[in-house]
């Protein structure tokens, strides 16, 4: 979830505030690897995998990591496309499939009740992109 709600507020922010489909998408790319590394390192030193028994600290930080970066890349890629409007249309609809996709893993996965885990991520998820919206606009 950290990959695609943390880099919502700085793509969009850049969106709004530039207007520049290009520097967006460098935002959103810088975003999302910075993303990646602080969530890989976080998830392989968090635990030798010993005393929880989820494996490998370096292969959880690797898998962590790229899918952090995955997950914020999702709707910054979109911005690779010139017309903005176009660029940002879909970089939204991006956005809420991501959330969605999110809150069925939690559900289907992690044993969170389904609209538990929607009201958490979409709904955290749209206050976020909400913020970057928001700062982007001022």
């Amino acid at each position: 979830m950290d990959g695609s709600v943390s880099t919502l507020a700085p793509v969009f922010a850049a969106a709004f505030a530039t207007g520049d489909t290009w520097q967006t998408f460098l935002v959103g790319l810088a975003a999302a690897v910075g993303a990646g590394i602080s969530m890989g390192f976080t998830e392989a030193a968090s635990d030798d995998g010993k005393l929880t028994g989820r494996g490998s600290p370096l292969k959880r930080g690797l898998a962590a990591g790229i899918m952090t970066a995955i997950g914020g890349l999702g709707h910054a890629l979109p911005y690779l496309i010139h017309d903005f409007t176009l660029a940002t249309t879909i970089a939204v609809v991006v956005v809420l499939i991501e959330l969605w996709v999110i809150a069925f893993v939690q559900s289907r996965y992690m044993s969170t009740p389904f609209w538990r885990a929607a009201l958490q991520v979409v709904v955290g998820g749209a206050l976020v992109f909400a913020a970057g919206v928001l700062i982007g606009s001022a």
